[in-house]
């Protein structure tokens, strides 16, 4: 997850440009003339430690201008729960390839509750309630009222059909931390996507009684070749609305969004998308409005933004270079985790057709901290030893390899490089290095 309007918050900080003259003053003579002397006194005082020395293929940082910073360590996972296989809805880009059925073996309340127990013990920070469809579990409010006496930040990922009169009061006692309810277009485009008539009016309802009762809700739009041609009038909505976030995810390759992986969006248009993006988070900033804006499943957000922040604030580009070094990208497997519907667990939800084991036979602390499974090994290791270009990338710090899933789904290999990297060769210093991978559409014989 790449959190857009903290950086934006960061180019605003008076600090930030506050440390970038002071860096600046200390390497000036009497005269105001640079000299090589004040700026290596300058640069020991300012800059940590050098971190372990990289590995082949994955450049020094600090030979291509940041200053190294420890990478981001929270005490636990964020862990995104499917607490429910059944959904009413039957949507285009569904990862759990959820339907209006009971599936048998799903965890119990009591379960649900030991596996929170250990989840509190370890550390973890943040639970996303979510589904299929959460709110069709009947004891969903006891499960989140507990989640939330326990201390832990919750939210809820909803598609927003079933909020109305008769539940928003109890939504809204449990006191989430957000809402998020899924939009995937204007009117005629959510209901074919959600395959269902009326599904964007009844989101769009849902969405207005949480603004009216105060809560924190935002907008979560993934985005395909079909439906990225309405993401400014989405911005607009939300403007209109005063809705407070906006969750852009990119198209990942798992269950119905990897059968309909031909309906990615191509290279250019990404580009323009994330363009979009961060002006329209800029202008929010600049005029002293909090809005959230958030990306997920492309990590190749955080390279493009210092992208565009060396075209707008090129003074500030080694300090935000800095800043997502450390932010670090992918963190699936460190510091993501999913435990789906049956008590399986998966580095986060796009790996549903890989588990790593089951909260029913093994606590979740127990099944994260082995590294005896390879993919874990693999995702935990520091730094990660891909492949292609994402291995020979200048940003690998910055990305950290991106979105395994598409690279194993495309070619059985979690290692290889990302076909959704939306950067060009020239742009990344792997210029001559042959042929990328390519997205091909999703066949039987290919899965």
């Amino acid at each position: 997850m790449f959190r857009i309007s903290q950086y934006m918050q960061e180019i605003k900080s008076p600090t930030m440009h506050r440390d970038v003259q002071v860096s600046r003053d200390d390497c000036m003579d009497a005269g105001g003339r640079a000299t090589p002397g004040a700026v290596a006194e300058a640069g020991s005082r300012e800059r940590p430690p050098l971190g372990p020395k990289p590995q082949p293929g994955h450049p020094c940082p600090a030979a291509l201008g940041s200053v190294p910073s420890p990478k981001r360590q929270p005490p636990g996972p964020v862990v995104i729960w499917n607490l429910i296989r059944r959904c009413n809805l039957t949507c285009k880009h569904c990862y759990s390839i959820s339907a209006d059925k009971d599936f048998p073996g799903e965890l119990s309340t009591a379960e649900i509750y030991k596996v929170m127990d250990d989840l509190k013990a370890f550390g973890v920070p943040v639970l996303i309630l979510s589904g299929g469809e959460p709110l069709l579990r009947p004891d969903i409010f006891d499960i989140s009222r507990r989640a939330k006496d326990m201390g832990f930040y919750v939210g809820l990922s909803t598609n927003g059909t079933l909020i109305d009169e008769s539940n928003i009061d109890r939504i809204a006692g449990i006191g989430y931390d957000y809402v998020g309810i899924s939009i995937d277009g204007l009117k005629a485009t959510h209901d074919r996507f959600r395959r269902l008539e009326g599904a964007y009016d009844a989101s769009m309802h849902a969405i207005r009684l949480c603004h009216r009762k105060g809560i924190k809700v935002g907008m979560r739009f993934t985005m395909t070749q079909d439906n990225a041609h309405e993401l400014p009038a989405l911005l607009g909505l939300m403007e209109d609305e005063g809705i407070d976030k906006f969750y852009l995810s990119h198209l990942n390759y798992a269950g119905r969004g990897n059968i309909n992986r031909k309906d990615d969006v191509i290279l250019k248009t990404t580009r323009w998308a994330m363009d979009l993006l961060f002006d329209t988070c800029w202008d929010y900033t600049q005029r002293g409005l909090h809005k959230e804006f958030v990306t997920g499943n492309n990590d190749a957000d955080g390279v493009y933004l210092l992208f565009w922040v060396r075209r707008n604030f090129p003074q500030l580009a080694d300090h935000m270079r800095a800043k997502l070094a450390q932010w670090g990208g992918n963190s699936s497997g460190v510091n993501i985790a999913n435990i789906d519907n049956l008590g399986n667990v998966h580095p986060d939800t796009f790996w549903w057709h890989y588990s790593l084991g089951n909260v029913k036979q093994r606590s979740f602390s127990d099944i994260w901290r082995d590294t005896s499974d390879p993919l874990m090994a693999g995702l935990k290791a520091s730094p990660r030893q891909l492949k292609g270009r994402c291995g020979a990338c200048n940003y690998f710090d910055i990305c950290g390899g991106n979105t395994r899933v598409r690279a194993h789904q495309l070619t059985g290999d979690p290692w290889a490089e990302d076909p959704a990297c939306y950067l060009t060769d020239e742009e990344i210093g792997v210029a001559g290095t042959g042929e990328r991978l390519t997205v091909t559409p999703y066949t039987r014989q290919s899965a």
